[in-house]
């Protein structure tokens, strides 16, 4: 387990990286800037990937010719990665999809793990003392009627009762909850994450900001996955800092070898990481403004635009 010096040397690097990029940033508003920047394409030895709004849309499958494109990277000797929010088992088939041979990150870079060995590399949970106290902060009268709970233990879902957000999140990630009315007693282990979900983004815009209020970045990474998606996990656990494990520990390679593509705020560390930060056009202008270069909508592959223009591109 990493020192709580080392955390916080990460979290501020981390911080550092995300600042720089946003100032850098010349494309939010205007994608078609980016083809006037020196980007080293023919640096890019590593492209990873995000799941839910970049490679996958509303079907929740990847279409043909984003699979195509991410073969034809693979074909230029670019391996590919996923670095997704989701659990590894709700991952796992998005991974073989796209013949990913690299460890899969998943639950916001908590949790990464070798496939074909099935060895877990990394895993960053929370501590049981922290996760109660998110629980006691989801109970307050005020939201305690708003919000459908989940904890992730061992790659389980667990819950205290099943919702209706519950239900189609279970529908879309093919996992059955397992029920547990009483989590502050009968919570199995320490979660890799803690998520609240509320169909009012309203709620959890005033959830999000009042848990920054109460926990540095030092104590607890809090995101947004989606706009009903409250995320809180280990406070190095997020995508920029697993895709820096990925490349660096792991391949020997630096950021500038590095594409990412993602659309929401839990993807901002990593596309700011990357030497080709890439945003998707659904994405919100939050994370628009920390990338390089902002791809089409998920719905019209803007993965493959993405991949066209700073892998396969011979200019």
């Amino acid at each position: 387990m990493l020192s709580r010096q080392c955390q916080n040397k990460r979290v501020r690097a981390n911080q550092q990286l995300k600042s720089k990029k946003i100032m850098q940033n010349i494309t939010a508003s205007n994608p078609a800037n980016a083809t006037d920047r020196a980007f080293g394409t023919a640096d890019i030895q590593l492209l990873v990937v995000d799941i839910d709004g970049t490679i996958a849309g509303m079907s929740n499958t990847i279409r043909k010719p984003v699979k195509q494109a991410i073969l034809a990277a693979e074909s230029r000797g670019v391996k590919v990665a996923v670095a997704t929010g989701r659990m590894y088992r709700s991952a796992l088939r998005f991974h073989r999809d796209i013949g990913s041979t690299l460890p899969l990150i998943c639950y916001q870079g908590a949790w990464i793990q070798d496939h074909a060995t099935k060895k877990r590399l990394r895993h960053l949970p929370l501590s049981k003392q922290t996760a109660l106290q998110l629980l006691d902060h989801f109970e307050e009268p005020h939201l305690r009627p708003l919000l459908s709970i989940h904890f992730y233990i061992d790659d389980q879902l667990y819950v205290p009762e099943i919702t209706a957000a519950t239900r189609m999140y279970a529908e879309r990630s093919g996992i059955e909850p397992m029920v547990i009315k009483d989590l502050r007693r009968d919570l199995p282990g320490e979660p890799t994450k803690v998520l609240a979900l509320c169909e009012n983004p309203g709620v959890l815009d005033g959830l999000l900001s009042s848990m920054r209020l109460r926990y540095t970045p030092a104590e607890l990474y809090l995101t947004r996955s989606v706009a009903t998606f409250f995320e809180a996990t280990h406070p190095v656990a997020n995508k920029g800092d697993a895709v820096q494990y990925l490349a660096e520990e792991l391949l020997g390679l630096q950021a500038g070898n590095v594409m990412a593509i993602g659309d929401n705020f839990n993807d901002v560390e990593m596309i700011a990481y990357a030497g080709v930060g890439v945003a998707m056009g659904n994405a919100p202008d939050g994370v628009k403004a920390a990338a390089d270069w902002v791809a089409p909508d998920v719905e019209e592959d803007g993965v493959v635009a993405a991949i066209e223009q700073f892998v396969l591109s011979d200019r």
